[in-house]
């Protein structure tokens, strides 16, 4: 079939590599411009974009689509569908209507549960057991079209939302070659989501990932995992900020955000949690041991 492929972070990028291998025509990709990053700040582009550089898919960059000349060139594709995987943009009617058989989206969650921007994130965040990913045919709202397939995944405890997405991406992009075949043959069954259980997966606040260490030791343990790799969780040691990539729940009581022993053990609102590896600003991850062999943290040390 004639594709479009809208996406932009590494979440999406074995979609796209999987519907070209399965013989389709790409006649456009579109991703978000690129952002800047690094220690230069310089513009870098996305998985998708250096994926389509890569690959030679003519790139589309636009900063929105709700340009009427956008629309019109999308629509001058003659698209029989468009793919659309983690893009971060609103698609207007005129998009959504362009294609033959319509838009048809992959989403990281077991929709109606957690439509919106962050579903691998709150699902950790939340402590759900199982997640997954769907196919869903798209209308004018957010993620509340109907679904056509979809493929299950437990959440392992040690899983973080980097580990958690690989494993969803490599499990949706089969799915979405599954789905379209079965769509050009007329045999995709679309069945409406059901109103009750849904909700909603907030895009995260920068305001979230520092660490509330009066909360729970299993419910800090899953802010961590789910706010890991970005933007990732901080507390503060001495004036310091501490990047907490790595944790786990351990036995030890006592006021929240002090260390019980020398070993990076801090207490929670109730129970404690183990640092395993975190990061300082301007240096690499390292493991607890490394961390504090460049500066001890004695028990009775306060994290805020």
């Amino acid at each position: 079939m004639r594709l479009a492929f809208l996406g932009t972070p590494a979440f999406a990028a074995p979609t796209l590599a999987a519907l070209a291998a399965a013989g389709h025509d790409i006649a456009a990709v579109y991703a978000q411009p690129p952002r800047p990053a690094g220690r230069g700040k310089k513009p870098r582009p996305g998985a998708v974009a250096a994926l389509a550089l890569e690959r030679g898919f003519p790139l589309h960059t636009p900063r929105t689509l709700r340009d009427p000349a956008e629309q019109a060139a999308f629509a001058a594709l003659g698209l029989d569908a468009a793919v659309v995987v983690a893009y971060g943009l609103i698609l207007p009617r005129p998009i959504l209507d362009a294609p033959r058989l319509g838009c048809f989206n992959l989403h990281g969650s077991l929709l109606p549960r957690w439509r919106g921007a962050a579903p691998v994130q709150r699902a950790i965040m939340a402590g759900d057991a199982e997640t997954g990913v769907c196919v869903m045919r798209m209308d004018a709202g957010l993620d509340t079209g109907p679904v056509g397939l979809v493929a299950r995944a437990p959440i392992h405890p040690e899983d973080d939302a980097g580990a958690l997405a690989d494993r969803l991406a490599a499990l949706g992009a089969p799915l979405m070659v599954e789905a379209l075949a079965l769509a050009e043959a007329g045999m995709l069954t679309l069945t409406p989501q059901p109103a009750e259980g849904a909700c909603y997966a907030a895009k995260i606040d920068k305001a979230e990932a520092r660490i509330d260490w009066t909360q729970d030791a299993e419910t800090v343990d899953r802010a961590i995992r789910g706010l890991t790799p970005n933007p990732g969780a901080w507390t503060e040691f001495e004036g310091e900020r501490l990047k907490v990539l790595k944790a786990h729940p351990d036995a030890g009581e006592g006021a929240p955000g002090v260390a019980l022993d020398d070993a990076l053990l801090v207490a929670c609102g109730r129970g404690a949690l183990r640092i395993d590896v975190a990061q300082r600003p301007g240096r690499a991850a390292m493991g607890r041991d490394d961390l504090l062999r460049g500066r001890p943290v004695p028990a009775g040390a306060r994290f805020v």
